[in-house]
């Protein structure tokens, strides 16, 4: 948003300066971006009045000039321009100036052998016209030592505000001026309303036409005013001036005063030439097919559901958002139609998103305008239009209600402390309230009884007026509060690391360090997407439907995701047609399976794709590709890396969800409790996501893993055991149902006390097992804790173990 000093003090009585309002201004959360002061960058450019011009002594085309100078008396200059001439008043810029036409810093120098110091200045090197055919002749009569920006209006600083969107008052300078008048930097001064002499009856109907939905919620008011006999050209200078200072092109009276009405008081408006309209102005919903040819000189077709203006002859203008050309204002129109609407932010957003148009209606509409301001402001642009462009005003036409977006909250000044640690007066809380435009009351007990303003849609509660009061007050004065001790004799503070952060820091430093790059994708998703990764909601029919955003920043981006690893797989396709193949990322953030926060999960995912290396080191082989195993270490690297013993998951293949491969993928469980999923994507998954393959994943949700017991704070003495472990090997022939975890588990649970490890180096099919089976390897190790083992007692733990894989499998020991 940007406006200069003196359009903000039409609104704003002050004699702060520029640098108290920047800095008033940032710290009522209207953050100044930039501020662009001319008559600072142009300081150095003065009038001066050329004394002589004479030839070049050695070349035809320049001459050498006297020019007596405000600041540096009479200055030698070689110039070009073949209007340079005694007797003239021209721009002079001394060296050492910069020219941002030619974006050079002039310097003393001898040009053809004749010493120059400095030039005389053009319009288009001073970036003020394109004006290039000779420097700026001034009337004689113009005073010698003018400041260049003061000549041509441009002494005017321009500043800049970031704002956010919950604060659509200050997208109008009006708003602006409020909060800083609150905030002790000047008076308000309220626009005032004129009386308008009606002369006639408005000639130009208009319904809303919204049967299928209550209190015409698209379009809750519409009013128009008709002016005839105006004359439309350009408008006046000082209004020029101020629009091309925010960036905008005067194009004539009548468009200009719509611009102004939208940055001044935030309120956009829009012009028909009242002689184009074909009967009477219909607001309704669109039923889809229809076209617009809009005053951007773009085309557009419209959707089902979007608000449209339309005449007779069809769609005229789309709601709150662009007009239509066929109708539009020229210099030869000389009736004109103001409209001056309330159109529903939402479907504003949402049409403004489809059709790809960005305008600055749309912009104020979609965060939401001031609906209780539309009549006044018809009367204010109907006074501008009258005044600039002459003519009478017929009546308003005035079709359905403002709606009443107001709230009456009831407020205890006491909140303001305990949510923000600072005494504020509870009558100062009034006082600042009411410079806000609230209506405070008293009520029983101290409560205050609050009505927001109709130009803040963004006040719901107590905490906002919270908000409010302490930004005006001075977030400075929150003072900075260590966090409590652990004790009165601790001098350790208490951690604000939660446990979910913590698990979320955890698995980034483990992931990163398996070389895997973080990514920070989208939270939302394609629609088709999102029901092949696990549709997140549920219709009242109980089919499956993924969870849609209300108000969504594209349609391609209208769902939540209930995975990562599609946008993951998309983001590596991207990097894969720049010829960046073999990617490795991962993300750490929510899934939504739902509406509540236990259906909204904190997932660890990540995905392979390519070759798990680039080149084989022998010659004979090829490099190898990710697999299924490559996602499984990075999942367990997870579980590890958040204090779970990756050993005690339980691996279940075929368990995880379709966009998985069937045969390439397994959940990791611990009972009942999916702690993840890992495996290569489906061949379908992938050409869905228009994805080479192959593609492994990992999905691990970090709060299902269980948490470590807590112990005490002192760790003992490490124990080392002076006896050397040893180990055992073992083949058992098993069913080929049998996974290799169930009979590891067995063996290891023969002996707790001196089995330490089982791990499984072979699994074998063919010659010398029958059909149906297969033979599972084991390297059993055993660690003796007081004694070196006895070969007979080896023997006998050796027993044991193969009688327990055989009781828990089948499996029997392989001859």
């Amino acid at each position: 948003m940007k406006f200069t000093l003196s359009w903000l003090k039409d609104y704003l009585e002050t004699n702060a300066t520029l640098d108290e309002i920047c800095i008033g201004l940032t710290a009522i959360g209207l953050e100044v971006e930039g501020v662009e002061d001319k008559a600072e960058q142009f300081a150095n450019f003065k009038t001066a009045k050329v004394v002589s011009a004479e030839k070049h002594p050695d070349a035809d085309k320049l001459k050498l000039c006297k020019v007596e100078t405000a600041d540096h008396g009479i200055m030698q200059i070689v110039c070009g321009a073949p209007n340079a001439r005694a007797g003239m008043t021209a721009v002079f810029a001394p060296s050492g100036s910069y020219i941002p036409g030619l974006d050079v810093t002039l310097k003393k120098a001898k040009i053809r052998g004749v010493e120059s110091n400095g030039m005389l200045v053009s319009e288009k090197e001073m970036l003020i016209s394109d004006e290039h055919k000779g420097i700026i002749d001034l009337p004689e009569d113009t005073p010698i030592g003018v400041p260049l920006a003061e000549l041509f209006g441009m002494d005017d600083p321009v500043i800049e505000i970031g704002l956010t969107p919950n604060r659509p008052d200050c997208a109008g300078i009006i708003g602006i001026a409020r909060d800083l008048a609150a905030a002790g930097l000047g008076k308000l001064k309220e626009p005032e309303i004129p009386q308008i002499k009606e002369s006639f009856d408005n000639p130009v109907g208009v319904v809303l036409d919204f049967p299928d939905v209550e209190d015409n919620q698209p379009c809750p008011l519409f009013l128009s005013r008709t002016i005839r006999g105006v004359k439309n050209g350009p408008s006046p200078q000082w209004l020029q001036q101020r629009l091309k200072a925010i960036g905008l092109r005067p194009i004539s009276a009548l468009v200009d005063i719509t611009n102004y009405m939208s940055f001044a008081m935030c309120r956009p408006l829009h012009v028909f030439d009242t002689d184009k309209l074909q009967g009477n102005l219909r607001v309704h919903l669109s039923k889809g097919g229809e076209t617009l040819n809009g005053l951007n000189d773009k085309s557009y077709s419209l959707e089902d559901g979007m608000t449209v203006i339309s005449d007779d002859s069809g769609v005229i203008g789309i709601g709150g958002i662009l007009g239509g050309a066929e109708t539009g204002c020229t210099e030869e129109t000389t009736n004109v139609t103001i409209e001056c609407a309330y159109f529903d932010p939402i479907r504003t957003a949402m049409t403004g998103r489809k059709l790809q148009v960005i305008s600055d209606a749309r912009y104020r509409f979609e965060r939401g305008i001031d609906p209780a301001f539309t009549v006044p402001a018809i009367d204010i642009a109907s006074q501008m239009v009258m005044d600039l462009c002459g003519g009478e005003a017929g009546t308003v036409v005035q079709a359905g209600e403002a709606p009443d977006q107001r709230k009456s909250i009831s407020f205890d000044p006491a909140r303001v402390a305990k949510l923000t640690g600072v005494e504020v007066d509870a009558e100062r809380q009034k006082e600042i309230l009411g410079a806000l435009g609230f209506e405070v009351e008293m009520g029983q007990n101290g409560v205050f009884e609050v009505q927001s303003p109709s130009w803040r849609p963004d006040i719901e509660g107590a905490a906002d007026l919270v908000e409010e009061v302490i930004r005006i007050e001075g977030l400075n004065k929150v003072e900075a509060v260590t966090l409590p001790k652990l004790s009165a004799v601790s001098a350790v503070s208490v951690s604000a690391e939660t446990r979910k952060t913590w698990l979320s820091r955890k698995s980034r430093h483990a992931l990163a360090a398996r070389g895997l790059l973080e990514s920070v994708s989208w939270a939302f998703m394609d629609e088709s997407l999102a029901r092949i990764f696990g549709a997140n909601d549920n219709t009242s029919d109980g089919q499956a439907s993924p969870l849609r955003v209300v108000n969504p920043i594209s349609e391609d981006l209208a769902h939540m995701r209930p995975s990562i690893l599609p946008n993951l797989a998309q983001a590596a396709q991207r990097n894969a047609d720049r010829g960046l193949a073999n990617a490795s990322f991962f993300e750490v953030g929510p899934v939504f399976f739902g509406l509540e926060e236990d259906k909204q999960p904190l997932t660890a995912s990540g995905i392979r794709t390519g070759f798990a290396q680039e080149k084989a080191w022998q010659a004979d082989q090829n490099p190898r590709k990710v697999d299924l195993y490559d996602a499984k270490a990075d999942a367990l690297a997870v579980l590890e890396a958040c204090g779970f013993k990756a050993g005690a998951a339980q691996v279940v293949a075929g368990d995880a969800p379709n966009y998985y491969h069937p045969g390439r993928s397994a959940a990791l469980r611990l009972g009942k409790v999916v702690l993840g999923y890992f495996g290569e994507l489906h061949p379908l998954a992938l050409k869905a996501l228009d994805a080479n393959g192959p593609v492994v994943g990992f999905e691990i949700y970090l709060e299902a893993i269980p948490a470590a017991r807590k112990g005490s704070a002192h760790k003992g003495n490490l124990a080392l055991n002076s006896l050397m472990p040893l180990s055992r090997d073992f083949a058992f022939v098993v069913d080929q149902s049998v996974e290799a975890q169930s009979l590891m588990a067995a063996a290891a649970a023969a002996d707790k006390g001196l089995i330490t490890n089982v791990d499984l180096f072979d699994v074998y099919q063919g010659k010398g097992v029958e059909d149906g089976h297969k033979s599972l390897a084991i390297s059993v190790t055993l660690q003796p804790s007081d004694k070196t083992l006895t070969e007979e007692e080896i023997e006998a733990i050796s027993g044991k173990i193969i009688a327990n894989v055989e009781k828990q499998t089948g499996g029997k020991l392989r001859g």
